[in-house]
Formats: structure tokens, sequence, C-alpha cells
């Protein structure tokens, strides 16, 4: 579904990467280059294989760990593996200066009326419900965004 998703909003590929090698897909787009960045959500399950789809000076954004907290890290392993880059972006840098947090709102509520960016809702949960969507998200049962309504 998430897949599909991908599709709809104009990726020209989707890879689901439970199912699918998708080192060997990402290779195989790419005509074994790699990719200039990876954005990994999952964490520990993926780290290894994202890194390996980067193509040399490829940066790895690192976001989010559902399914625990990525290995340590050694300089020399990014190094063999093309002069790679790793950062980890956090909320509370992006939210620190007023002034840059408005630019951001600004520019990201301008590509959502153009239609650039798409938001779907697709799950809708009562207040008294809201234990039960975290455990959705927690179970990483929800596609696209989830609303707790009043």
């Amino acid at each position: 579904a998430k897949c599909a998703l991908a599709l709809e909003n104009g990726y020209a590929h989707a890879i689901d990467y439970v199912q699918d090698d998708f080192v060997a897909r990402v290779k195989d787009l790419t005509a074994g280059r790699g990719v200039p960045v990876v954005y990994d959500s999952i964490g520990r399950d993926t780290w290894e294989r994202s890194l390996a789809c980067l193509q040399p000076f490829g940066l790895m954004v690192s976001f989010g760990n559902a399914s625990g907290a990525v290995p340590p890290i050694k300089l020399t392993d990014l190094a063999a593996a093309g002069s790679l880059y790793v950062t980890r972006p956090t909320l509370g840098t992006h939210m620190a200066d007023p002034v840059v947090k408005q630019q951001m709102a600004d520019a990201l509520f301008a590509l959502i009326r153009s239609g650039q960016v798409k938001i779907h809702i697709n799950q809708r949960y009562p207040l008294a419900e809201a234990a039960q969507a975290h455990r959705d998200l927690e179970a990483r049962k929800t596609i696209g965004s989830t609303v707790l309504l009043p």
C-alpha cells in the first residue's frame, strides 16, 4: 500500500524494502551507480543495506529508528564505501530559530497550496482512541497522516 501511494504521488519507482532486495533494485535502476541520497526512517534493520545503495560522496539521512538504533559508525567504513556523508536531523534543531521555522513553514505551505505536496489523511481516530492511534503508529499499521478528532 505504501508503494502504491508513492507511485500515485509521482514517484518513478517504489521498492518494498521488506519484500524486495532493495540494494539490488537500486543498483539495477541506477545502472550500478547507486543514489546520491538515502532517507532512512527504519534504522538498525536497513542501515547497512541503505549505505550500500549510495553512490560515492552520497548522503545518508537517518531520521528514525523504527527497528532500533543504528549500530556505531566507523569513519573508515564510510571512507572505504566512497567518502560517504551521514546526518541525523532533529526537529529541535529546525525549530530553534523562529525566523527559520517560519520560513520553512511558509515554504511547505506554498508547496501544499501549489499541489506539489499532497497531504494524505488516511486514518482518523476520536480523541478517546488516542492510545489505539499510538499503537497503530508504533506497529507501522498506518499510511500517510493520522489525525485525532475532538
